[in-house]
């Protein structure tokens, strides 16, 4: 058994703003395929596709009507199938998204339903709670009939009630429909929310979507969740090659959000908690030791993870400009020095930031509903791959600014945080052991790992961490502000 996700370097390519290999503006599996020697030349183990999968794009593919086909707008099932077999020629795994928690409003099933048929598979109740959308508003929308429907998001997404036995057997044949087709495993969006508790009781307050988390909350993390969780790692293990499950779960404690990876649920989980973690020694030690402690207590692998899909990009999170960049160039060192998986959003190795000037017109995300400041297509703007960008007219429009980002601006390039990111996956793959800090100043951060050290400087004023050894990356001048360094020593040094 090797076990390869325990310490693998996982990349998330957002479909639809990776790369475009139609000429049409929007990203897709064509594209992606293109792209293979580029991901397997950064050093990556795995890809992590976004939904793929035929849907209206009321959620940018989170809300699917069809499970075992591919949207015209990203190719066919015959490229997904070739992008898994190229990718696989690369040494690349992949991982696709599988959303269980709902479907689209358009799929077969909830169509069915809003004609008065199988209603049991969802969520339908003849008077509603005060259980609000993550996306704002009452999560309970009515029918032609009087009956309301539960979608803890967006209205043409409506949840499953996975006390159903066909909700299940479909999802499990599901997985086998993909894994028959060579996916190495599922990262499953809203682990935490297929099971909500029958009597589904009020809350008693409003703003609800930000005690997800934080505070326990009877739409999510139910421990029902956990039987599901197990009969999918039983149907991973049937097939050979180390398939893997990937919860993406919010949970109020990292005691809870660990119950997720126990030996006989799904291998890995997002840790938020890592994620946002400002940029503060102190509190990203401890979130660090926790998020070890935790994992390790059953026996799992931590993640770590500085950007996705769904959040504001770190350079922006990290102050923005020169200094968020130089910042989160020192997070990302710190990021891949770590025992774990590591997971690495598109474009964060040229350095990207959050586009926070997007027209509204443009801007498509649902969440924008509940409030504008959190929408998240800025941090889906398309990958500049030259310095003209490489698309035709792309779905969002890339800021000329990033000409100096992109992939060709910066390839080859000594010190470019593309180079960065190059060499620090491939000596990534050097390093192992238990992580032990070791003393540095305050407002620093120093660990090593066997005869590997890691040197990061939170401050802005910098510091001498009296390291001997060789020098074998840095981020900036080793022990300036906002640095990170990587060193080999000698072991009791």
């Amino acid at each position: 058994m090797t076990a390869w996700w325990r310490d693998a370097a996982i990349y998330q390519v957002y479909v639809r703003s990776f790369a475009d290999g139609n000429g049409d503006g929007v990203g897709d599996l064509i594209g992606v395929r293109d792209r293979l020697p580029y991901l397997a030349e950064l050093g990556v183990d795995a890809i992590w596709l976004t939904p793929f999968y035929t849907s209206p794009m009321a959620d940018f593919g989170y809300d699917v009507a069809d499970y075992r086909d591919v949207d015209p707008l990203f190719g066919s099932l015959a490229d997904a199938k070739a992008l898994i077999d190229e990718a696989h020629g690369h040494g690349l795994r992949v991982i696709v998204d599988v959303v269980p928690n709902h479907t689209s409003s358009a799929h077969p099933w909830f169509q069915q339903a809003l004609r008065g048929e199988h209603r049991e598979r969802y969520i339908f109740r003849d008077r509603p709670n005060d259980w609000e959308s993550i996306f704002g508003g009452p999560a309970w929308t009515q029918v032609a009939d009087g009956q309301w429907y539960l979608h803890l998001f967006d209205p043409a997404q409506p949840d499953l009630d996975w006390d159903n036995e066909e909700v299940r057997g479909e999802f499990e044949s599901i997985l086998r429909f993909w894994l028959d087709l060579g996916v190495d495993g599922f990262r499953v969006d809203v682990a935490h929310g297929m099971v909500k508790p029958r009597d589904l009781p009020d809350i008693g307050r409003g703003d609800q979507a930000r005690m997800v988390g934080s505070e326990p909350v009877p739409f999510f993390d139910n421990d029902g969740v956990h039987e599901i969780h197990r009969a999918w790692r039983r149907v991973l293990d049937s097939y050979p090659g180390e398939r893997i499950g990937v919860a993406e779960a919010w949970a109020p404690t990292a005691e809870r959000l660990a119950m997720y990876v126990r030996p006989d649920e799904l291998h890995q989980a997002f840790n938020f908690h890592y994620l946002f973690a400002p940029w503060d020694a102190a509190t990203l030690r401890e979130v660090i030791d926790s998020s070890l402690a935790t994992a390790g207590s059953v026996g799992a692998p931590t993640t770590w993870v500085l950007s996705n899909h769904d959040v504001k990009r770190h350079v922006t999170r990290y102050g923005g400009g020169e200094r968020g960049l130089r910042r989160a160039r020192a997070a990302a060192l710190l990021t891949l020095a770590l025992p774990g998986s590591a997971y690495v959003y598109q474009g964060e190795e040229l350095g990207l930031p959050e586009v926070l000037d997007l027209p509204d017109e443009l801007c498509q995300d649902p969440q924008r509903l509940r409030d504008p400041d959190s929408g998240r297509d800025g941090c889906r703007v398309p990958l500049p791959w030259t310095r003209e960008s490489g698309w035709h007219e792309p779905w969002l429009p890339i800021p000329a600014e990033w000409s100096e980002l992109s992939v060709a601006a910066q390839q080859g390039v000594p010190g470019s945080t593309l180079e960065l990111y190059r060499a620090a996956l491939r000596l990534r793959r050097t390093i192992g052991g238990d992580l032990t800090w070791r003393d540095s100043p305050e407002g620093t951060l120093a660990f090593s790992r066997g005869p590997f050290v890691c040197t990061v400087n939170l401050t802005e004023t910098p510091v001498d961490f009296g390291v001997e050894g060789e020098l074998l990356l840095a981020s900036d001048v080793p022990g300036a502000g906002d640095s990170a360094a990587w060193w080999k020593v000698k072991c009791g040094t």
